[in-house]
């Protein structure tokens, strides 16, 4: 015969009394952490998970008069309208490539920035140059497209330059083949610097003795870059990788709208500025709402499969 354990109900019920009251000491303790918690906690259930709501109006007939719950059901129409729509092909590979080469390119830029940063012993040229690789982040998107139409419209700096040594200017915000690196030189341009303090943070635990004693044992700046610096920002590649990873489909509106023109439209229209069209402009809210969860959907699989390739990759080291 099998031998059973007894539960006893009131010492189940001790316990869990006793496990709540280590809790609540635990609150009384360090209340004050709580509150100052608190806020963080109330602005993300307010603006990130209450707002999750409205996603059902991706499978509904949205009417703004019959409202969210009163609107007709309609289960995937939206999602199968967009999925055999004839620009379908062209939105998704845009918004792939551009994130994708975005990521690319984008994502060594800020280590390098940081393990050149660390080099700088003088701590006044290290603070001038870090405010010159910072300040660009400080630019809005509407400004920094209007400097990219100022220096490379057919009159501007570049052109003039490439007049004087080609003959010809080149159309650069027009012609759709440009679109893609200037936005992603741009990007690399305004955010890199800011993306490095991570790095340089990191950088800067490093105990100087590991760097002294490398060059004791002959050890040149390449080799110590190699064996000291890159394995302790390792975790943190990683991590900030795995997110940028997580939101590859995730592009910024603003900068992309900006720079649409009729001309370079085959190449600039993405999934952002479709749903925005869609769903702002012509008003098909329902419609736009099953783009863009469409498109979180992916983003979501994106970063699981990513973490989950990171950590076997990494020694079991991921963002979960």
């Amino acid at each position: 015969m099998e031998n059973t354990v007894e539960v006893d109900p009131r010492a189940a019920a001790v316990r869990r009394k006793s496990s709540a009251g280590r809790v609540l000491q635990k609150v009384r303790k360090h209340y004050f952490l709580y509150v100052l918690l608190a806020p963080a906690l109330i602005l993300t259930l307010i603006f990130k998970y209450v707002p999750m709501y409205g996603a059902i109006i991706a499978f509904k007939d949205f009417s703004p008069i019959k409202g969210i719950m009163g609107s007709e059901w309609a289960g995937l129409k939206h999602f199968e309208k967009f999925l055999s729509s004839p620009n379908f092909d062209v939105i998704f590979m845009n918004t792939l490539k551009l994130s994708f080469f975005g990521l690319i390119f984008s994502f060594p830029v800020p280590i390098l920035l940081a393990l050149m940063l660390n080099q700088v012993r003088r701590a006044g040229v290290k603070k001038n140059v870090q405010l010159f690789l910072y300040a660009p982040n400080f630019i809005s998107a509407v400004v920094i497209v209007g400097m990219l139409f100022i220096f490379l419209s057919p009159t501007g700096p570049v052109n003039h330059l490439l007049t004087w040594i080609t003959g010809e200017p080149l159309m650069f915000m027009s012609e759709p083949k440009y679109f893609r690196w200037i936005y992603i030189l741009s990007d690399i341009w305004q955010g890199a610097g800011w993306a490095s303090i991570i790095y340089v943070a990191a950088l800067a635990n490093v105990d100087p003795e590991l760097h002294n004693a490398a060059s004791l044992d002959g050890a040149n700046l390449l080799q110590r870059i190699r064996h000291i610096d890159l394995p302790t920002i390792r975790p943190i590649m990683a991590i900030v990788f795995i997110l940028a990873a997580g939101g590859i489909m995730s592009i910024g509106f603003e900068k992309a709208y900006l720079m649409q023109t009729s001309m370079n439209l085959p190449a600039s229209e993405i999934i952002a500025t479709y749903v925005y069209k869609v769903g702002l402009q012509s008003g098909d809210y329902a419609y736009s709402a099953a783009v863009g969860l469409f498109n979180s959907v992916i983003n979501v699989v994106l970063l699981l499969t990513v973490n989950f390739i990171v950590k076997k990759l990494n020694e079991g080291e991921g963002l979960y």
